[in-house]
């Protein structure tokens, strides 16, 4: 998604906890002909947000776009192989503050400077989760629940008081395989596992997605073709969401 934007012009902040991994990301951007820098913040700690923030607002002068994408499951979170009742607590409420506040902290920081603005694009990122009950996953599950209902949110009442240059929306990506779930998706000799068996069966065009298919959408949201837009979440799926598997 970085990639994504900085290829169509935009100036991107790459922020993270791990400077090491941040900078090699934006070195990435920097070869291919874009501009990139690094931001150092936990998605959790406020203050260090509100650092970054203001970082990023001396050497810019403004914020235009935020995209949350902290998230990810976690493995003691999980009930694939055991009761829901068996799941700690404290792992619940670990994947809860990771999916749903890692993306709230950071919006009422940066969206505080775009509001002052008067212009600004938040996009989250949503989940097949919040339209299919997938197994295993509860915590993530409501998660990123919270996800759309802050989307929808947050979009009404930034633009109620701050007029209509402000806008959030979320994008709900369907399968795709990436370094947190290939163990779950994929066997180590690269077969489909029979999780993913059943995740292509239900998906009409009968494949994971490719990252890059997330770009087409991500860069209308944040774009002035996307002015009178707020208040969505859009589905990236491959049919998964609308198909009943009859």
């Amino acid at each position: 998604m970085a990639a994504g934007l900085a290829a169509s012009g935009v100036r991107v902040a790459i922020l993270g906890r791990r400077r090491d991994a941040a900078q090699a990301q934006a070195e990435e951007i920097r070869a291919s002909g874009g501009d990139a820098t690094v931001l150092i913040a936990d998605v959790l700690d406020e203050a260090q947000l509100r650092a970054a923030r203001d970082e990023a607002l001396r050497e810019w002068g403004r914020i235009d776009i935020l995209v949350n994408t902290a998230g990810g499951n976690v493995a003691r979170s999980r009930s694939d192989n055991r009761s829901v009742f068996e799941v700690p607590l404290d792992a619940f409420e670990e994947v809860l503050r990771l999916n749903l506040h890692g993306s709230v902290v950071p919006t009422m920081v940066f969206a505080e400077a775009m509001a002052g603005a008067g212009r600004g694009c938040v996009i989250n990122i949503s989940s097949m989760a919040t339209i299919r009950q997938l197994s295993g996953v509860l915590g993530y599950s409501v998660a990123k629940t919270g996800i759309d209902s802050f989307t929808r949110w947050m979009a009404v009442d930034l633009a109620r008081r701050f007029g209509d240059g402000l806008r959030v929306n979320a994008i709900a990506p369907g399968f795709f395989v990436t370094k947190q779930n290939r163990d779950v998706l994929l066997t180590p000799d690269g077969e489909f596992t029979e999780r993913s068996k059943r995740i292509i069966a239900q998906t009409p065009m009968g494949r994971f997605g490719r990252p890059d298919e997330l770009i087409g959408v991500l860069r209308f949201l944040c774009s002035d073709s996307a002015s009178f837009v707020t208040g969505t979440v859009i589905p990236v799926d491959g049919g998964f969401s609308i198909y009943s598997g009859v």
